[in-house]
């Protein structure tokens, strides 16, 4: 929780003393090669929690969301690949983590926040409002800090491609908020149904009942809960002035 946990970090690791905590780190100084060209992963972690807001769940997941790396890598399919690391990932987090003593809670949310961290790959290419929502409900209440870590992972020095980014993330957190306000509006209810309108007022179907519905609807929305006396006090207030 340094304010210069970059530097902090590298102390740790250059003494060695990262090594007892989590031996894991050191290997993902993995070599440059000439063919299957990489960044040095241990670098790139470390400035990605250079970069995490003061946030300990966040900076361990920062820590370790490519701890699976050295684990995963292969130079099939014409190129260096990770497949599947963020869910190895995850695993070694949890057992490491645990090693170390941390709180059960903890843990699984870290874990969790390495297993989720690589989905908002794809999403410059185009997601469904059901993608949208996917991600929300999978993240759950850890989703702010899987926004921070995703914003935190990008390190390039390229300055539009980094303001792509989080753009992107911005455009991402803009449609869940939306989405959400969405679901919410249409799982609402007004605290009567068409039938007990009409029968309370007396009246036959028809266009006035959908009217009245949407009245009692905005009702609830700003004075929230009635008891039944007062509610229906109201409707007959509303049906006198609105047809009487």
């Amino acid at each position: 929780m340094a304010d210069d946990v970059s530097e902090s970090l590298w102390a740790s690791i250059d003494s060695g003393e990262m090594d007892d905590l989590v031996p894991e780190l050191a290997l993902l100084r993995m070599e440059q090669d000439p063919i299957h060209r990489h960044k040095d992963v241990l670098a790139h972690t470390v400035a990605v929690v250079g970069k995490t807001p003061q946030d300990r769940l966040v900076r361990l997941a920062a820590l370790f969301h490519d701890i699976a790396k050295p684990k995963t890598r292969s130079f099939e399919h014409g190129g260096v690949t990770f497949r599947h690391h963020e869910v190895v990932g995850s695993r070694m987090t949890r057992t490491r983590m645990q090693e170390l003593g941390y709180e059960e809670e903890a843990v699984e949310a870290v874990a969790e926040l390495v297993r989720l961290s690589g989905r908002f790959k794809g999403y410059a290419d185009g997601w469904s409002d059901a993608a949208v929502r996917r991600y929300a409900r999978d993240a759950g209440p850890l989703l702010g800090r899987l926004n921070a870590l995703i914003r935190s992972d990008c390190t390039t020095r390229n300055q539009t491609k980094a303001d792509a980014l989080q753009q992107s993330i911005d455009e991402l957190e803009e449609r869940i908020s939306d989405l959400a306000e969405a679901d919410r509006r249409n799982a609402e209810r007004p605290q009567l149904d068409g039938q007990a309108v009409m029968d309370h007022l007396g009246i036959e179907p028809g266009p006035a009942v959908g009217r009245a519905l949407r009245w009692l609807l905005e009702l609830k929305r700003v004075e929230g809960h009635l008891d039944d006396d007062e509610l229906f006090l109201r409707l007959d207030t509303y049906w006198a002035e609105t047809y009487g």
